[in-house]
């Protein structure tokens, strides 16, 4: 789907970065840069939680295996109620930053929501990514904003900069992405006997393909970070660590890149929102990179 660029033009921007929860930004990079949140849904039989508002990933993983829940993307009303929110605190421009295409519809609902405002300026973007690579790029657009960049630059690089970011998961179990339907081009595993363990990514089309089987999780984390280290190359390069219940292999996985990626600024360490806990399961480790920052 294609974005609107209206043609208003107003003496001075207001540009407001909205993202989708399935973004993974931080409640302190979303205050440290005024971000704008949707928010994700989480559904149960008794009741359709917002994700990481009502329902945290540790309850998800706590009602796991018995209960999995479905998940569902911000409403067409609830963008609404966003774009007049936006628009009635003074912004004129939007930079909007959906999780993929290919593994959620919450970029069509943003694009036919924001074209039809008239009075908002709107570009989404499609990140092709997942968690916090889709979420970096809107901490790079806002840094970039901060120094001044103007809205049509930043519209114009950002189709260019998805293919700097990079996540990449560890998966202990491939269980959940089978029930929910996010397989994509991941092969199923007969070789769960012989315990081999994935590690996936998404491709150039925002879709999870295998990167890896690797036989137990020892050797799964040695090529998680060979795959990260280079993606990343020699240059300058932020990366997070993403952690599915597993946060003291993600204590120790900080330690090891740290040392991997010298020229690399950490930017956050944390657990994956509620709504992809649904689609991942228990165990997940994951590294996003963004390049040239």
């Amino acid at each position: 789907m294609e974005n609107k660029m209206n043609d208003n033009r107003v003496p001075r921007e207001r540009v407001a970065i909205l993202i989708d929860s399935g973004c993974d930004v931080t409640e302190e990079l979303i205050r440290q840069y005024n971000m704008k949140l949707l928010r994700l849904h989480v559904i149960y039989p008794e009741k359709d939680y917002s994700d990481d508002l009502d329902i945290s990933p540790q309850t998800v993983y706590e009602r796991f295996p018995g209960e999995i829940p479905h998940t569902s993307t911000p409403s067409p009303q609830e963008v609404k109620d966003m774009a007049d929110e936006l628009k009635r605190e003074g912004y004129t421009h939007v930079l909007a930053f959906a999780i993929s295409s290919g593994l959620s519809g919450t970029y069509n609902t943003m694009c036919s929501v924001l074209n039809e405002e008239e009075e908002l300026t709107s570009f989404v973007l499609d990140t092709r990514n997942i968690s916090f690579g889709s979420g970096v790029l809107a901490v790079w657009a806002a840094q970039k904003l901060e120094e001044g960049m103007p809205y049509e630059e930043l519209v114009r690089l950002l189709p260019g900069k998805v293919q700097d970011s990079k996540i990449l998961y560890y998966m202990d179990t491939l269980t959940y992405l089978q029930k929910g339907g996010r397989i994509g081009l991941v092969t199923s595993i007969v070789g769960n006997i012989l315990n081999l363990k994935p590690i996936i990514s998404c491709n150039g089309e925002g879709v999870y393909y295998t990167v890896a089987k690797i036989r137990g999780s020892k050797q799964g984390m040695t090529k998680l970070l060979a795959e990260a280290k280079d993606f990343a190359g020699d240059g300058p390069v932020w990366f997070s660590l993403l952690n599915g219940n597993a946060a003291a292999a993600s204590n120790e996985m900080l330690k090891r890149i740290t040392e991997a990626l010298p020229e690399g600024k950490h930017l956050l360490s944390k657990q994956i929102a509620a709504s992809l806990a649904v689609h991942t399961g228990p165990g997940l480790l994951g590294i996003g990179i963004l390049k040239n920052p």
